[in-house]
């Protein structure tokens, strides 16, 4: 099989490159990257050889395209988005000019092309939220109710993809996930700031709303997710990747701090950021029945690997600190580092 990964320099894309490459050794891998701040080749250092690199914008429909001709491409996942909550707040425009038009881009690059399929990763929160104490799990055909700019861009997005299905006839599949956590994940996101700022002895700022939770699976787990949806899955078809295992802010900071002996009282109260959603969790059983995926790592045993790979993957994420471009709980400012 040859495959595109847009965004594979990404966290999440690196995760599945590698995931892919180690499982499909005889597949062609085309790593298709804008290379912004958040992604980064050195993600990928340790599989030099395994992949073909092009650097380019999925906005950017005739670089798209010809990436996908020259590579003879058969499917194309597309990870590449902006992620960050937090940077939507600050500057929406980067979010919908990426996550809406630019996946409407790389459609139209897709459909003037002789692919198998185009994968499309989105995300739980284009449902809105849930209740702390809600009964209730997002299904498959749950209602878009989108709270942030990140969230609606993400939606926006979504909504592209299925329309150039029903329209143009391109074979798509979509899978919104959990939140994800693992390994080169960049050091803005909630696990890998709290445990690096543990490791420097930093505060680790909780939003004000402490018991606001979030549904998490490993990067890994969420590779073999898509690989199910890619060989089995049907095309038009939306897939929920989530494991059921929820997890507060504070429940994160207080798993962090046991694993890496550090004092309960680097916790710092930040003011919550607009729209802080409270909830998030995913009916995943139809990909359960249908594909017979589930996931393999127990949360805790792959928190504890994180912890150890970020504390001995220092020169990794270090110089990445400076690039983060938002400063939490500082009145919503951006850093100018």
């Amino acid at each position: 099989m040859r495959l595109m990964v847009t965004g594979g320099a990404g966290f999440i894309g690196s995760n599945f490159v590698r995931y892919w490459v180690q499982n499909h050794p005889g597949d062609q891998v085309v790593v298709y990257d804008a290379l912004t701040y958040a992604g980064s080749l050195t993600s990928l250092s340790d599989l030099d050889g395994s992949y073909k690199f092009v650097q380019g914008d999925i906005g950017d429909t005739e670089s798209a395209r010809s990436a996908i001709r020259t590579n003879k491409i058969e499917v194309v996942v597309n990870f590449a988005a902006e992620s960050h909550n937090s940077l939507a707040i600050l500057d929406p425009g980067r979010f919908f000019q990426t996550n809406v038009l630019g996946t409407q881009g790389l459609l139209e690059a897709c459909r003037h092309t002789d692919i198998d399929r185009f994968h499309h990763v989105s995300t739980c929160e284009v449902y809105g939220d849930l209740d702390l104490d809600s009964p209730e799990a997002f299904t498959e055909s749950s209602p878009y109710l989108p709270r942030t700019p990140y969230n609606a861009s993400k939606a926006g997005g979504d909504h592209a993809v299925r329309a150039y299905h029903l329209t143009y006839g391109l074979p798509i599949s979509i899978t919104n996930c959990s939140n994800n956590y693992g390994r080169y994940q960049f050091p803005e996101k909630v696990i890998p700031l709290f445990v690096t700022n543990a490791l420097d002895d930093k505060p680790l700022p909780l939003y004000a709303s402490t018991q606001n939770r979030r549904e998490w699976v490993h990067a890994l787990d969420h590779a073999g997710a898509i690989e199910a949806v890619i060989k089995h899955g049907k095309a038009g078809e939306t897939y929920h990747v989530g494991t059921g295992v929820e997890k507060s802010i504070e429940e994160i900071a207080d798993l962090v701090l046991d694993g890496l002996s550090k004092p309960s009282s680097l916790k710092t109260i930040v003011p919550d950021r607009p729209s802080h959603d409270r909830r998030y969790l995913l009916d995943s059983s139809k990909i359960r029945n249908e594909l017979g995926w589930a996931p393999a790592i127990v949360f805790e045993d792959g928190l504890r690997d994180v912890i150890a790979w970020y504390k001995e993957n220092r020169t990794w994420w270090e110089p990445l600190k400076a690039k983060a471009p938002v400063i939490e709980g500082q009145a919503w400012v951006k850093n100018s580092s």
